[in-house]
């Protein structure tokens, strides 16, 4: 395992879009491992391979303890919606507010090639939206937004 370098937003690789996987295989867990390694070093709840210097739609999570892989995610339902502050390691701005979804349903596999859904809600559901732009070329700072009065997480 290794930690790798972050893609910082004002590469121009970041805004790519990532291809899907279609071998899962040694090299593709390497890089999850890796991806692991490196956000272990570093100071966040997500990491897609995008940030890493790779075209790949996988990213990965360690919520809570958490640790989830997604491979070839895609999200096929959401609900509701929240105010939340948004950071990324690859962005060296303040965070700032973005709308996303409360609750969102996301498809993907694992390193194996087991397909899985996982409905998540909360900061996990913005996490998962977060990732899954990464692998659109998106950032969350072209999401931020102001949030309508008693609708930002502060005001709860």
């Amino acid at each position: 395992m290794a930690i790798r370098e972050i893609v910082p937003h004002t590469d121009s690789f970041i805004r790519k879009r990532s291809k899907s996987v279609k071998v899962f295989d040694e090299k593709l867990w390497e890089l999850l491992d890796d991806m692991h390694e490196t956000l272990e070093s570093k100071p966040g709840a997500g990491l897609s391979a995008v940030q890493v210097g790779v075209l790949k739609r996988v990213f990965i999570m360690n919520i809570n303890e958490m640790k989830i892989e997604f491979v070839n995610p895609v999200i096929t339902h959401t609900s509701g919606e929240q105010y939340k502050k948004e950071g990324c390691l690859s962005v060296s701005l303040p965070f700032d507010y973005v709308k996303r979804p409360f609750t969102v349903t996301v498809t993907a596999f694992d390193r194996y090639g087991n397909k899985f859904t996982l409905t998540c809600e909360d900061w996990t559901a913005v996490c998962v939206c977060h990732e899954t732009d990464h692998l659109d070329g998106v950032l969350y700072i072209d999401k931020i937004c102001v949030p309508p009065e008693g609708m930002a997480e502060d005001d709860e």
